[in-house]
This record gives C-alpha cells, structure tokens and sequence, in this order.
C-alpha cells in the first residue's frame, strides 16, 4: 500500500515536471501551426501511441459514458485550447500564475460534489494565498506586472476546466476500469470535440513541416511524453492518492520551470525567485497536510 501511495506521488511530480515545460513547445510550434492544429496533430499522434500501447477497447458505459464525454470536453478539449489561445494574447508567466489557480477551483467543486472529503478547510486556503504569492514572485521576477483582459481570462477558464475535468475524473475512477482504458476514452471524446474547430479555423496538418527535426521533436515531446504518458499517469495518480493531493502539486510547476533553466540554460536564480520557491513550498505543504494540521490543532487544544 505505501508503495502504491509513493507511486502515486511520483507519478503526479513526474507529469509537473513535464508539463511545466511545455510552454516552451507550444510557443515554438504556434510560430508554424494555429492553436487547434496543435491540439489535433498532438491528441491524435497520443492517442495512436496508447492504442499500441493497449490495443484493449473499453465498452460502451452507457448513462455513465457522459462522465467520459465532459472529461474529454472539459480537460483535453477546452483546457488545451484555452492555454494554447491565452498565450497568443498573454505573458507565459501570466499565464503560469494564472494556471496555479486550479487547485483552488478543484477544492471548490471537491467541497460542492464530495463534501465528506472537506477539502476546502482554512489550512488549504491560507497554503493556497503561500503559493499564489510564491508563484507570482517567481513569475514575474521584479518585471513590470502586465495585465492582458483578453488572455488572463483565458487562462482563468483553462483554470477552471481543469478543474472541472479533475473532479469528472474522480467519479471515473470509481468505476474500477485499468487507468490506461479511461485515458484513452476520455482523450478520444476531447479529440472528436477539436475536429469540427479544425475544419472550421480551415486548419492543416502541414506534413512538409514534419521534415523539420525541431517541429517534429517539439510535437513528440507534446503528444507522447506529455499527451500519452503523462495523462495515464496522472489519472492513475488521482486513484490512488486522490484528486486534491494531486491536483496540489500544481503549484511545483513554476519552481520545476526555473529548476530546469538554472541547470540546462544556465539562466541565473535570483533572491527574488528563492524567496518564491520558499513561499510555494509553504503553501504546498500546508495545503497538503492541511487534514493532519487540523488534526494535531485539536490534540493540543484538547
């Protein structure tokens, strides 16, 4: 059981650290491809990676199918196009900040539709203004704050979609199918959303780009690594440690994004972003062991 609860918790730190450089990817492409061709050719290249992978089909589940549909709406669909068009109109690290948010929508929605899980206590709260407050100073890092209407508020719906897609997942999980079955399903309805958009926005696969080993490494990275792999295991991270643990090692992504630059770009770390990480990491661990705060707060009034 400890071995299972440890996975779990490797497997939710190994998808921040892959997910928190993706920006990067999608900047890189949106110089050549709209933002839905980016979503089509990434979903559908991870969508053909787990079919090999597991080649099993899962059943049609009837009333309960609607679970995978607004799973596949909400998370892959909206989510993805909401992140990818906000950065077309807003900073990366408005957009980093914004995103950090989600954890907050997700305990909102977890106290709505599971209130004996009391997710939504004071502990996680203060450890959510910690983080948010870290986040931002590793973000913007002394810039000039920019405020973009347009894009913020893009970001605040992607926020909030994934959200939406965390606690759908939650009710998922509890219909005892392989990890890996639920993904497909929900990543194929959130693909079949994104094809009318593709023929709408008049948008094509540009295969002669594909010779072009940055394009094409970006969109492996994208759709294998951070499509395929890692919602499988993120998913599989909500089952065994739940949604809200999960959903907390959010707010790691910013101090995971600076992480790499000091090692890989050699990009300089400033007290600024130290003092940031420090206030992330408070927060984090406020809002992760908020339950035994309260906890050991009792104990001792007792």
């Amino acid at each position: 059981m400890k071995n299972t609860i440890l996975n779990g918790h490797l497997s939710a730190l190994f998808c921040i650290i892959i997910w928190s450089t993706t920006y990067i990817s999608s900047k890189v492409l949106l110089q050549t491809f709209l933002p839905v061709e980016i979503l089509v050719i990434r979903f559908l290249i991870g969508l053909l990676v787990l079919m090999i992978i597991c080649p099993k089909r899962l059943e049609f589940q009837g009333k309960k199918e609607l679970y995978y549909i607004g799973a596949g709406f909400f998370g892959i669909f909206i989510y993805y196009q909401m992140d990818n068009i906000a950065l077309l109109y807003t900073m990366a690290s408005n957009l980093g900040v914004i995103m950090s948010i989600a954890p907050f929508f997700t305990a909102i929605l977890t106290q709505i539709f599971y209130p004996e899980e009391k997710s939504f206590d004071k502990p996680f709260v203060i450890g959510f203004l910690f983080a948010i407050t870290g986040i931002a100073l590793i973000s913007f890092n002394g810039a000039k704050l920019s405020i973009n209407p347009k894009g913020d508020l893009l970001a605040v719906l992607g926020a909030f979609a994934w959200a939406v897609y965390s606690v759908l997942f939650k009710k998922i999980n509890s219909f005892g199918h392989a990890t890996i079955l639920d993904t497909k399903r929900c990543n194929f309805y959130g693909f079949l959303f994104m094809i009318p958009l593709f023929f709408l926005e008049d948008g094509q696969m540009h295969a002669e780009s594909f010779t072009d080993p940055v394009i094409l490494g970006n969109f492996l990275y994208l759709s294998v690594l951070a499509s395929a792999v890692c919602f499988v295991a993120w998913n599989y991270a909500t089952r065994v440690v739940g949604v809200m643990t999960t959903s907390i090692y959010i707010y790691l992504g910013p101090i995971v994004t600076i992480a790499a630059s000091y090692l890989i770009l050699h990009e300089p770390i400033t007290k600024l972003m130290l003092l940031g990480t420090v206030l992330t990491l408070i927060g984090l661990v406020l809002s992760e062991y908020s339950e035994y705060i309260i906890k050991y707060k009792k104990y001792i009034d007792n």
